[in-house]
């Protein structure tokens, strides 16, 4: 069963952590009133409410960076909300990636940046962009070229040079990562079936 927030709390205002449900990253804290939840729920963007301004706030509206919804939780006692969503540009209104600053993303983490980077670019094609150029080739061309860069894997593999095979390696998850985005998927998404695989598979042993 579904939580929800019990808005009776904290004088109707309950603090929400909006997170980067690609990186991780937590974006910002704001507030939400009842009214602001279910504007959330219902449009998938988020809208807080503002205590300053005692009014409303689709985060976006001015500067278009909106908050795109993935999920919603609500914490075990429903007074604090968790919002996972995809943003559209800089979050802060300073120009940085989260309110907390641009805290760099080291190794593994970065692969959810370049996530982010291409989705930006499906969203927002720019002519000289190799990404953009990927997209507009369609879904055929993707696939095809994903099998030739683990053709390329292949053969490096088998050749022994390591630097090599680091670059077709390389090559290869790129094109797949745009290709998975072409179909409004990511490696997120291949990470979950993993560890959903992983837990039957422990299961599966405990039997």
């Amino acid at each position: 069963m579904t939580r929800e927030p019990d808005f009776s709390k904290s004088n109707g205002l309950l603090p929400t952590v909006v997170q980067h449900s690609r990186t991780g990253d937590v974006l910002m804290l704001g507030y939400m009133n009842a009214e602001a939840y279910e504007l959330t729920r219902r449009d998938k963007r988020v809208t807080f409410f503002s205590r300053s301004r005692e009014t409303l706030w689709l985060k976006g509206q001015t500067s278009g960076n909106f908050l795109n919804v993935v999920s919603i939780s609500v914490d075990c006692d429903g007074d604090s909300i968790l919002v996972r969503a995809v943003p559209e540009g800089p979050v802060c209104h300073t120009g940085t990636r989260t309110c907390f600053g641009d805290t760099p993303n080291p190794n593994l983490s970065f692969l959810a940046t370049l996530s982010q980077t291409i989705l930006e670019r499906k969203a927002d094609p720019q002519p000289k962009s190799y990404t953009s150029q990927l997209f507009a080739s369609g879904v055929d061309r993707l696939a095809q070229k994903v099998g030739e860069e683990a053709v390329e894997v292949v053969i490096e593999a088998k050749n022994g040079n390591d630097g090599k095979l680091l670059d077709e390696s390389a090559d290869l998850l790129f094109h797949l990562m745009v290709l998975l985005e072409s179909r409004d998927l990511s490696l997120a998404d291949v990470a979950d079936t993993l560890r959903r695989r992983s837990e039957m598979s422990h299961q599966s042993v405990e039997r």
